[in-house]
């Protein structure tokens, strides 16, 4: 199984979150190939100086390419809750998971109707490196529910 987390983000490691990261995509190996993808160009960064929707368009632009065959899962706030069970079934049975994690201004409604589903962790705000450690988490989880495996417990 492959699970790509796609995140609009600049490029490099963070200091803070950069072990925790590694941690979750080294215990996850037993399971599944876990790769996070930073996604971050000219044209995002242009965006972001001129307004919100042109910011959340260049985010399409640049995500779109990685869309796959396989399951695309977009974390959106304003999208359904999820629990941790929840969660796990959108891993069960898959070969290829894509989770997508917009940038500053969120995702552009036409983006989301590419994906297969959209998901929400809750209402509360986080910063988008923070995002990705609780989702990595929650993948290890999740793998850890469907294989039985006691982490989840």
């Amino acid at each position: 199984m492959n699970i790509n987390v796609i995140i609009v983000d600049k490029k490099g490691k963070d200091q803070l979150y950069a072990p925790l990261i590694e941690h979750y995509k080294k215990i996850a190996k037993s399971f599944a190939k876990v790769e996070v993808i930073e996604v971050f160009d000219k044209e995002i960064a242009r965006a972001h100086d001129i307004s919100a929707e042109l910011a959340q368009r260049s985010y399409t632009k640049a995500l779109s390419k990685y869309l796959s065959g396989g399951m695309n899962v977009a974390l959106d706030p304003s999208a359904k809750e999820v629990d941790s069970f929840d969660f796990a079934k959108l891993l069960k049975d898959r070969s290829v998971v894509n989770f997508y994690i917009g940038g500053a201004y969120g995702f552009e409604s036409d983006f989301l109707r590419q994906c297969n589903i959209a998901v929400s962790f809750g209402k509360i705000t986080l910063s988008h490196k923070l995002v990705k450690v609780v989702l990595l988490e929650q993948i290890f989880r999740g793998l850890s529910i469907n294989n039985n495996h006691p982490y989840h417990k």
